[in-house]
């Protein structure tokens, strides 16, 4: 709960592409061969690939982890990493099975993927050799490749075909695709030691994968949600750049005005610099787990709150570093869960935001429960300093002072917890955790209320005091301070909203800590034998008729300071 109500504050929310703000659900929708770029159309598709479309998707198969499986009535299933899924899914389209490739061309050695070379190689038999299948980022595969195929032909990798490549690889990425590069090398002998230097050189380059992976429908609303209420998102992928600046404008995270950076870029950057330009950047891509850290440290030195999301086990330090970490509960590492404050089921970023207005929502209701308690409690001091300055007498014995703060005060306060959340409460700016919970705002209705609240009950105890003695004023004075604090309880659900606009129906918890509070608070008045151990006596009908005037009051003074704009001070964020 605190790491919730932390949320609340939240300014800037970082968070993962894949999975959080798209679907993470992997379709291979266009192939670069030939230096040709062909859009796959999967209802009309082509009855069988070439032998260098075959190529390059078989070797992509080899080069992956994921498993498929089939179940009794036929249904496939896959298990991996959805790139490498969709990479599967694909191949099943021309009767390509991982599990048959696997039998035919078994897997001998690895140089398993990792954030760094943002690339993966195999080695499998191949007949009476071997091969090496590498799949990763286009420019890291495109570094160790020396050769190109071309038309079912060898060729030497020439400036023209990168540019011809590197041209298609943008193409692809600024239709928000995911763009894999893959290539291989036969080789006579197996290796001894497997290095990534030796493997992963004088490769052939096959061709290119694009595939999509369309946004979340709720994730584009929880962006809006996010402008809406002051807070800005911020995309962190391993993506290419352009691939994650078209996924963000999709989405809506970058705008007019945002920069996209990558980790290379980021790397080049002084700490001075990155803490003054960090607001420019909407987009982080190419971007290391430990990148992360100086993300977040640097809105941290501009004075944000920053929610950090991440599964992995380098995403560690940049959880524990942010204000609320938030881990991945389907993809993410036990190493990364332990670090966060919380765990996201669905690894959904409109998750995210609803647990920013739900924040929201317990700040509110913290803040209206302090405001409430602290505003009756300096009621009854009020009254007790004036009785006792000007010698009065007593208007409270112990008992009822002890009565009234078990009573009137503990469970209306409970149950303030409970209210929903405003209607405008994604459309206010963050609170600004520097000022604490005592503003200026809260200060100012915690006094004039509190004072209001303990001037009724001194009118009473005078009164009766007056008309028939100390045990009368005593009586009046218990009465009007019981009644009127269960009439304050409804003066604190909005600052400039009026109560009477407010649907009490929303918090039926509060309607019966009223009714209990009411209940115990008449039993003292009304039960004799209960009302001879509190040493208070009988009201006739004028007196309660007193009582019950003084006890309303709270609501009509405080709806009078609505209307004409005097509850709540200017500077008040609302």
């Amino acid at each position: 709960m605190p790491s919730v109500e932390t949320l609340g504050s939240a300014s800037i929310i970082c968070s993962d592409k894949t999975g959080t703000l798209t679907q993470n659900k992997m379709t291979v929708v266009e192939a670069y061969v030939d230096h040709k770029l062909d859009g796959i159309n999967r209802e009309n598709l082509s009855s069988e690939l070439n032998d260098q479309e075959k190529s390059l998707v078989v070797a992509a198969m080899l080069c992956a982890d994921a498993e498929m499986t089939v179940s009794a009535d036929g249904i496939i299933s896959y298990t991996g990493d959805p790139t490498e899924t969709a990479l599967l899914d694909f191949g099943i389209i021309y009767q390509l099975k991982k599990s048959e490739l696997d039998h035919q061309y078994p897997r001998l050695g690895e140089v398993p993927f990792d954030s760094e070379r943002k690339r993966m190689s195999t080695i499998n038999q191949w007949e009476d050799r071997f091969q090496v299948h590498v799949k990763g980022g286009v420019d890291e595969v495109l570094s160790g490749c020396n050769q190109i195929m071309l038309h079912g032909k060898i060729e030497s990798l020439s400036e023209e075909d990168i540019k011809k490549i590197e041209s298609a690889n943008e193409q692809m990425a600024q239709s928000a695709l995911r763009v894999l590069a893959v290539a291989y090398k036969p080789i006579s002998i197996f290796p001894s030691d497997v290095f990534v230097d030796q493997i992963e050189s004088h490769l052939i380059f096959l061709g290119l994968i694009g595939m999509i992976d369309p946004a979340r429908p709720e994730a584009i609303k929880a962006v809006e949600q996010c402008r809406t209420a002051g807070i800005k998102p911020v995309m962190i992928t391993g993506d290419h750049k352009i691939t994650a600046v078209a996924i963000a404008k999709q989405i809506g995270i970058f705008q007019e005005g945002d920069v996209a950076i990558t980790g290379n870029e980021l790397e080049k950057l002084s700490e001075a610099d990155l803490k003054q330009n960090v607001h420019l950047y909407s987009v982080y891509a190419r971007v290391a787990p430990e990148h992360k850290v100086r993300i977040v440290k640097a809105w941290q030195y501009n004075n944000q709150i920053v929610a950090m999301t991440g599964d992995g086990v380098n995403d560690a330090p940049a959880l524990k570093q942010a204000d609320i970490g938030a881990a991945m509960g389907i993809v993410g590492t036990d190493v990364a869960k332990g670090a966060a404050d919380m765990v996201l089921t669905d690894d959904n970023f409109a998750t995210i935001v609803t647990a920013v207005k739900e924040g929201r929502r317990i700040n509110d209701n913290i803040m209206k429960a302090i405001q409430f308690l602290l505003s009756t409690n300096v009621g009854e001091i009020f009254l007790l300093l004036v009785t006792s300055i000007f010698n009065l007498g007593v208007p409270l014995l112990s008992i009822h002072i002890l009565w009234i703060n078990l009573v009137t005060d503990s469970l209306p306060a409970l149950a303030l917890t409970m209210d929903p959340a405003e209607a405008n409460i994604m459309k206010r700016k963050p609170n600004n955790t520097s000022d604490g919970f005592l503003t200026k705002g809260v200060v100012w209705r915690i006094l004039y209320q509190g004072i209001m609240i303990g001037t009724l009950p001194l009118i009473a105890f005078i009164y009766g005091k007056h008309h028939g003695g100390l045990a009368l004023g005593q009586t009046m004075a218990f009465a009007t301070l019981c009644l009127a604090q269960l009439t304050q309880v409804t003066n604190v659900h909005s600052i400039l909203k009026s109560t009477f606009l407010h649907n009490p129906l929303k918090n039926k918890m509060l309607i019966w800590a009223i009714l209990i509070s009411l209940l115990m608070a008449l039993a003292v008045l009304v039960i004799p034998f209960v009302r001879e151990i509190f040493q208070l006596v009988e009201l006739n009908s004028d007196q309660w008729q007193l009582v019950i005037l003084l006890s309303l009051t709270p609501i009509v003074v405080v709806e009078l300071f609505k209307l004409i704009g005097i509850n709540a001070v200017k500077e008040e964020k609302i």
